[in-house]
């Protein structure tokens, strides 16, 4: 399944938050997760993060485990290709 994620920081990114949050893509990617990107930005959000997990749950799991260090919004993403076949 695919992802988007929309990232809010709750404190301000420091060498120790870098570390940990590499901590838990590490863990995440090991679990099965496939992050296609992660992209901070300007604006609302802090960051978006484009990724496939193996279920819903688990993208709940990756978030909750988040919740000291960021908001995340969580969306699922159907692929173009995987529409088009829908409306044919």
């Amino acid at each position: 399944m695919h992802f988007v994620a929309l990232v809010k920081f709750k404190k301000k990114p420091d060498r120790a938050f870098m570390i940990e949050t590499q901590k838990l893509i590490d863990a995440d990617t090991k679990n099965g997760f496939r992050f296609h990107g992660i992209y901070w930005t300007l604006g609302k959000y802090d960051a978006v993060t484009l990724y496939e997990a193996p279920s819903e749950k688990e993208a709940m799991k990756a978030a909750m485990e988040r919740v000291e260090l960021m908001d995340v919004e969580t969306f699922v993403a159907i692929p173009r290709e995987e529409v088009k076949r829908l409306v044919e």
